[in-house]
């Protein structure tokens, strides 16, 4: 009889940010309610800083550290964050399209109600990581490494994990539509609980991962697909010519 594997459940951030956050940028006034512009530096040293309401459109901080940082309601399109370093820190209904974070690493981060579009994670390193609520399309997280991250309550379009190494991932309440796991790696991924799961490429990579009953089924099309068994009815006749 064989055994059953237990799946081993990520372990969550512990994130505890100081009681006080000291304000980062004073802004250009703007409209009542509108992101106030600010901008970031290459190699930056940010420590217990609060980035709230902020445009940081286009702002260069690659190689930036962010140490017990909160950023909360800041805009992040186009922002180059190349290998920048979040520790300890939340991201809070933070917008961000074509934000580049490739090489990034977040440890014990939290990301709640964020809208991310094209999003850079390529090659990046995620531990001790929760992405909850929010919408992330085109999410690029090829050859990344993701180790005890949960993804909860939130829709993933077009998700890419190619070449990406995920172990002690759970996909918790979340949609996750057409995702690419060419190439992957998985170790203790649970996609149990996921409330929608579709897969555009790597049927074959599923080893290592955890999937319910309705699940299989929805996945036997490109199950078949991949091992090429055709499925069809026994009285599907095609007519010849």
């Amino acid at each position: 009889m064989t055994k059953r594997k237990t799946i081993k459940a990520p372990r969550r951030p512990s994130v505890r940010l100081p009681e006080a956050l000291e304000p980062y940028g004073a802004g250009d006034g703007g409209d009542a309610g509108a992101p106030r512009a600010a901008d970031l530096e290459p190699d930056g040293d940010y420590d217990a800083l609060e980035f709230a309401g902020l445009d940081l459109t286009g702002a260069d901080g690659a190689g930036a550290r962010f140490m017990d940082c909160a950023l909360r309601r800041c805009v992040l399109d186009a922002a180059r964050l190349p290998n920048a370093r979040l520790i300890d820190s939340v991201l809070e209904e933070v917008r961000g399209a074509g934000t580049d974070l490739a090489g990034a690493t977040l440890r014990d981060v939290e990301l709640t109600d964020t809208r991310l579009g094209g999003v850079q994670l390529h090659g990046a390193t995620l531990e001790r990581v929760v992405v909850r609520g929010g919408k992330a399309d085109f999410l690029n997280l090829r050859a990344a490494r993701l180790t005890d991250v949960v993804f909860e309550d939130c829709v993933l379009v077009d998700p890419d994990f190619a070449d990406a190494r995920l172990e002690r991932v759970a996909f918790e309440g979340c949609a996750v539509q057409r995702a690419d796991l060419s190439g992957a790696r998985l170790t203790d991924v649970d996609f149990r609980r996921a409330a929608d799961l579709t897969l555009e490429r790597g049927v074959d990579r599923l080893s290592g991962a955890v999937i319910s009953p309705d699940q299989l089924l929805a996945l036997a099309p490109a199950f078949a697909a991949q091992v090429g068994v055709e499925v069809r009815a026994w009285d599907d006749v095609q007519k010849r010519p």
